[in-house]
């Protein structure tokens, strides 16, 4: 896991990306290459995840590609044959979390409770998704956690936007960001690419001035 959370580190921010057409990923990824983020998280929300995967990594073979909303070992078999670099889940799932060590890809799963970060670090990890992140209580919550397990990190997703993405990353071990706005599903599918690009390029610089 240290590689992929170098990575996300120097990232900040994972654009979470839910697709109707496959082929939209192409475009996509490569406004968000050109404008500063090469990074997707393409969730298993919809039939197109895999494909969108396998074009993106076909166009953009040096990007950071995840597989979202991983909920089984089939998706997670599906998120690797089809070139992602680790998946993601909404949940803490010991089966997922075995099905990923036998297939060779890392998962970072989602937790917002003691318990369950507890379980994780049962199992080895300690790169983990704090989700719902302000459903869950938000920067306290996180803050909460962070103190008694000093061998953690998160990722935030859920309800990250602008005016709060600043001050989730100023916390101490937090790695990166999942974040929608910049790749809202109703301009993907407008082919908006330009106003993606626009918000991309002005997240990318919020994050990293």
């Amino acid at each position: 896991m240290n590689s992929i959370s170098q990575q996300l580190k120097q990232i900040k921010i994972i654009p979470v990306i839910a697709i109707d057409n496959a082929e939209d990923i192409i475009p996509l990824g490569k406004a968000l290459v050109e404008n500063g983020l090469a990074a997707a998280e393409i969730t298993f929300r919809s039939d197109a995840a895999a494909e969108a995967i396998r074009l993106l990594r076909q166009a953009q073979p040096d990007m950071l590609i995840g597989a979202g909303t991983v909920l089984n070992r089939e998706q997670a078999q599906a998120a690797k044959d089809a070139g992602a670099t680790f998946v993601v889940s909404p949940g803490f799932n010991p089966n997922t979390v075995r099905a990923c060590r036998e297939i060779g890809i890392d998962i970072i799963p989602g937790v917002n409770n003691p318990s369950a970060v507890e379980a994780a670090l049962e199992m080895g990890l300690t790169t983990l998704k704090f989700f719902p992140a302000e459903a869950s209580g938000g920067i306290n919550m996180l803050k909460s956690l962070l103190a008694p397990y000093t061998q953690v990190e998160f990722m935030p997703t859920g309800g990250i936007n602008p005016s709060n993405v600043k001050d989730y990353l100023a916390l101490d071990r937090v790695v990166a960001c999942g974040g929608t706005w910049m790749v809202d599903k109703k301009m993907i599918n407008e082919a908006d690419w330009q106003e993606i690009g626009r918000l991309t390029r002005e997240t990318a610089q919020q994050v990293h001035c």
